[in-house]
């Protein structure tokens, strides 16, 4: 039998997590180096699933099964494609610079050591449970860490939360705090809800077609392909709709976005890279995977709904970004405008537009948590979230300034970042489809320079703001946890390969489950005055009888 590398990457910060809670709280120092022990063997862990996957073997690898419900056909099944493997990389990645930045937080502050075993815990087991969410293979097994989640971040944002409110009392801030958690906990429980209706439907139609109803995401493909499972059209659509109810709350899309603003907003820095770059991450990943996988038909009858939703998202958030007063709230409205390019780019149905939004979550997660980080860094010294209360930052603080602008120019989308690469992407993928989508799409970019070069120049130059005259450059260990950020911003805008070598296959799968092919290169322009469709024309795209593009 074979070493289970899946459970042991998810089951390992697990473990972490119970051990970080039971440090005796006379030795709660000893909690801060578990749990970074603990986030960097799970990292090379991480690491060890990445070496072990071959980009062009099969669609699910590393596969585990074993029974565990039968009576209801539940198993709990594992299995990695390419960009679940990515994603996973992501998050192993990501957590050590979390729980260092919140280390440096409550350096030498007692009430800080006490609350950092609880607070510690909770992120291992945000991290156990996205693992989890991006190896399932089995659609409950997937379901029940999709909603589990939601507890530990739930006192992560309610429990947790930033104090910097710019001369609020502490409890009003508290009030701040506890409703933007129940938003969240309530809006995400709600799209549950509606998905487990899904899942439910699932099982019944597999049930009623199979002869023995079924979970198991690769048997229901394979089912599919093979003929014995045909949905009925307003069945699938049905079906689709209450999967992507709950993928949209999470990703989120506009306009069952409002939660992300306020989740983000009143959590420290670190929880607010873990909201936006790690767990929104599970809901595009799961279009991506069963939206597109399981409802092929109704993904291209929805296509033109989505397209349109993640057009108001682009824009839309970042409108709302340019005007916001509020460092972080700019920040969770610009993750708004970012997450409608991802979703963007996986209902094109392009190769391009699909492999940029896969390297567009890894690209933007690591993005927003160097530039979330760096604002979390400014604002514990200020103690104030408030734009206007900066200024001149760069005279006294120059590193931090400086990584602060890298941050920014790779939020843009700059070339030579790795934003940029996923960005392009997808836009070649929706230009290549839809045309003017793309115009329109397009204007986000413009935009997006906007609130992030304001941002900057209205913090950090000018003249110096008064009471930020001895404001503290980085020290050792602020630079030590950006920096790797940075280098890797860097690295992957200038040599994207290894993250396209990886995705690429299986976002070729995706495309063939949904019986899409690239359009041709050329093409003249839509005669038909079709805003989101593509009118095939002389030896390019041939629609069938039913209209859809072959």
């Amino acid at each position: 039998m074979s070493f289970p590398l899946l459970t042991a990457t998810a089951a390992l910060p697990a473990l972490g997590a119970l051990a970080t809670a039971a440090v005796p709280a006379a030795r709660r120092s000893l909690a801060k180096p578990l749990a970074l022990a603990v986030s960097l063997a799970t990292l090379g862990l991480a690491l060890a699933v990445a070496v072990r996957y071959e980009p062009g073997g099969a669609a699910f690898q590393l596969t585990e099964s074993h029974a565990w419900i039968p009576d209801f056909g539940v198993r709990y099944q594992l299995g990695v494609d390419g960009v679940g493997v990515a994603l996973i990389l992501l998050t192993a990645l990501l957590i050590p610079f979390l729980i260092a930045a919140g280390w440096l937080d409550t350096r030498g502050n007692e009430e800080g050591g006490e609350r950092s075993r609880p607070y510690l815990a909770l992120m291992l087991a945000v991290e156990a449970m996205v693992i989890l969410s991006f190896e399932a293979t089995d659609i409950f097994l997937f379901y029940l860490f999709f909603e589990a989640m939601l507890i530990p971040m739930y006192f992560l944002i309610g429990g947790f939360g930033d104090r910097a409110h710019g001369g609020d009392d502490e409890e009003a801030a508290a009030r701040q705090r506890t409703y933007a958690a129940v938003k969240f906990l309530l809006y995400n429980l709600a799209g549950g809800l509606v998905m487990l209706a899904s899942v439910i439907g699932v099982f019944v139609v597999t049930h009623d077609q199979l002869g023995a109803g079924t979970f198991s995401l690769p048997e229901i493909l394979q089912a599919r392909a093979d003929g014995e499972l045909a949905l009925p059209a307003d069945t699938e659509r049905w079906l689709f709709l209450g999967f992507f109810a709950a993928f949209a709350i999470k990703a989120p899309l506009w306009p069952l976005h409002t939660w992300l603003p306020n989740a983000m907003g009143e959590s420290t820095a670190p929880v607010a890279v873990l909201i936006t770059a790690v767990v929104d991450k599970v809901g595009t990943f799961a279009m991506l995977r069963y939206c597109l996988g399981l409802f092929p038909e109704a993904s291209k009858w929805a296509t033109p709904l989505v397209l349109a939703l993640a057009l108001v998202s682009i824009i839309y958030g970042a409108l709302l970004a340019v005007g916001q007063r509020d460092i972080k709230r700019l920040v969770a409205y610009a993750s708004i405008s970012h997450f409608g390019f991802i979703v963007l780019g996986i209902f094109v149905m392009t190769s391009q537009g699909q492999s940029g939004s896969a390297l567009y979550m890894v690209n933007h997660g690591i993005a927003t948590a160097a530039l979330m980080l760096v604002a979390g860094f400014l604002i514990a010294r200020r103690g104030s979230r408030l734009i206007a209360d900066y200024g001149g930052v760069q005279k006294v603080a120059p590193v931090l300034a400086g990584m602060f602008l890298v941050a920014c120019l790779a939020t843009l989308s700059l070339p030579g970042l790795a934003p940029f690469v996923s960005e392009f992407l997808v836009l070649v993928g929706t230009f290549a489809r839809y045309p003017a989508v793309g115009i329109i799409a397009t204007a986000g970019i413009v935009l997006a320079a906007l609130y992030v070069l304001v941002l900057y120049q209205r913090t950090m130059t000018g003249p110096v703001k008064a009471g930020l005259e001895k404001l503290p450059d980085l020290r050792v260990g602020e630079v030590l946890v950006i920096a790797p950020l940075i280098a890797l911003l860097i690295g992957l805008g200038v040599y994207p390969k290894p993250l396209t070598d990886l995705v690429d296959p299986s976002v070729e799968r995706s495309l063939t489950e949904v019986e899409k092919k690239d359009p041709a290169p050329e093409h003249p322009a839509a005669t038909d005055g079709s805003w989101f469709g593509y009118q095939p024309a002389g030896g390019h795209e041939q629609a069938d009888a039913k209209g859809e593009h072959k």
